[in-house]
């Protein structure tokens, strides 16, 4: 185990500065360390970031960067850039003891090293990891399925739908044809039916561009294990997207469930049976593996028990929002309601939970997290959407406009607004792309080739060293 170098970095016979340390570097920990590098005094604290990924991902953009509407380095906001006076650790935190007030953390140098991980003291913990995909014990997930929380996974599905375009196109086989062009989605939350919406709307417009593909060919597949998709814009607005998918000739089946993904093919509860090479698993998320290794009071369901000033309850000097935490909504008419894992409120949260550990710091009040659900927005490919929002429900053309002029406002920096604005402007004036760029997911694999490289055959064990004579 190594110790950080946390030096307090302060003068003789000054306060050493109160050590913040956030781990988790989306919603919540960027905005938090955000606000607090512009709200902190010179030489009252110092605040470090312990987050997997250099960036932070913009998740409401990922089924357009999906559909090639955006450029995948634009999705996401360089945390050294906008955290210029916060330290930055790419790393994985492996373990919390609050009690000793130190994190353990996993870095990209710790195998090269050799010196385990390092422990990292602090002061006042804000503890924002954020969520991971909630997967079920379904045969044949884990082999075949493709996941949609990250970039990466958005642009290799992206690849990959049209790379079956490709094979589709090439095959001499009907069965591998057939299975080429179905594509099942999981979940029919805002992830599963945005992306599904995009990325049909994508391989349309691609399919005029094959001799022997047409629309008609595809077959899309929305999986739901509820009696209704995207419940947050309300049952008016979710039986309009039913309706409107299904115009599209996507397949939509509610109160269905996937029992098995082997041998690519998919079989649903209802008894239907799709041979695919494409299985999107969008079934909701499940708190980060970090909260079961730390020493803070969680709920039942795995999340950090919070206040409604976004305290870790019983706890001093702890602190969460977003996905990781569990805080009582104080704007519900009922009590015991939470607020929902979303990022509408994570924003938010992130900027009273700043405001507060100030507040802590000086001793002066705290305010409790109140925001009342103002509604939700969804896209469903090009000029198309849906939205309910303060009340009023809105359609087709004015819900996807209304839903990029929201996420354009909210998605951080300037400079990334006017990359983002950019992009759909000249998207507007020019054709699509319909490129796909698998090949960026093995970039030594040509290389290999031509090298002559590829996996090696183990060694054979070496002979055992003759004696040595003693007499030289």
């Amino acid at each position: 185990m190594v110790k950080a170098a946390n030096s307090r970095g302060t003068a003789p016979g000054t306060p050493p500065r109160t050590r913040i340390l956030i781990v988790g570097g989306g919603y919540v920990g960027m905005y938090t360390a955000l606000r607090l590098q512009r709200k902190l005094r010179a030489g009252e604290a110092e605040v470090t970031v312990v987050t997997a990924e250099p960036y932070m991902t913009y998740q409401p953009f990922l089924p357009e960067a999906a559909a090639g509407a955006i450029s995948p380095r634009h999705v996401v906001v360089p945390l050294r850039r906008v955290l210029g006076k916060c330290r930055i650790v790419i790393g994985q935190a492996q373990r919390i003891d609050h009690s000793k007030r130190t994190v353990t953390v996993k870095t990209l140098a710790t195998a090269d090293e050799g010196a385990g991980p390092l422990e990292m003291e602090y002061d006042e913990l804000v503890l924002a990891p954020g969520s991971i995909s909630r997967t079920l014990p379904v045969p044949g997930l884990a082999d075949y399925a493709i996941g949609f929380k990250t970039v990466e996974e958005a642009i290799g599905l992206r690849n990959h739908v049209i790379e079956q375009m490709d094979i589709a196109s090439s095959t001499r086989d009907p069965a591998l044809r057939d299975a080429a062009l179905t594509f099942v989605f999981v979940g029919g939350g805002f992830a599963g039916v945005e992306a599904l919406g995009e990325l049909e709307d994508m391989a349309r417009y691609a399919a005029r561009y094959y001799h022997n593909i047409k629309p008609e060919d595809m077959k899309w597949v929305l999986v739901e294990a509820s009696d209704r998709i995207l419940p947050e814009v309300g049952p008016e607005m979710g039986i309009y997207t039913v309706r409107e998918l299904r115009r599209r000739n996507i397949d939509v089946r509610l109160e269905t469930r996937l029992e098995s993904c082997e041998n690519r093919v998919a079989v649903l509860s209802d008894g239907a049976r799709f041979p695919t090479r494409t299985v999107v698993w969008t079934a909701g998320v499940k708190p980060h593996p970090i909260l079961a290794a730390c020493d803070l009071p969680k709920t039942e369901r795995g999340r950090l028990a919070c206040t409604s000033f976004l305290t870790v309850e019983g706890v001093e000097h702890a602190w969460s929002a977003g996905d990781a935490a569990s805080v009582p909504d104080i704007t519900a008419s009922e009590k015991g309601h939470e607020c929902a894992p979303n990022a509408q409120h994570a924003v938010r949260q992130a900027k009273v939970l700043a405001d507060n550990l100030l507040a802590a710091l000086r001793g002066e009040v705290l305010t409790e997290y109140a925001h009342k659900y103002a509604g939700s927005v969804a896209s469903l490919g090009l000029h198309k959407g849906v939205a309910h929002i303060y009340g009023r429900k809105l359609k087709a053309y004015p819900a996807w406009f209304m839903h990029r002029a929201y996420h354009l406002s909210r998605v951080p920096s300037f400079n990334r607004k006017m990359r983002v604005l950019s992009e759909w402007t000249l998207s507007g004036l020019f054709k699509r792309e319909i490129v796909s760029l698998g090949s960026l997911e093995h970039p030594r694999a040509e290389f290999e080739r031509a090298a002559g490289g590829g996996p090696k055959p183990p060694s054979p064990p070496s002979a055992p060293n003759p004696p040595q004579n003693s007499q030289g």
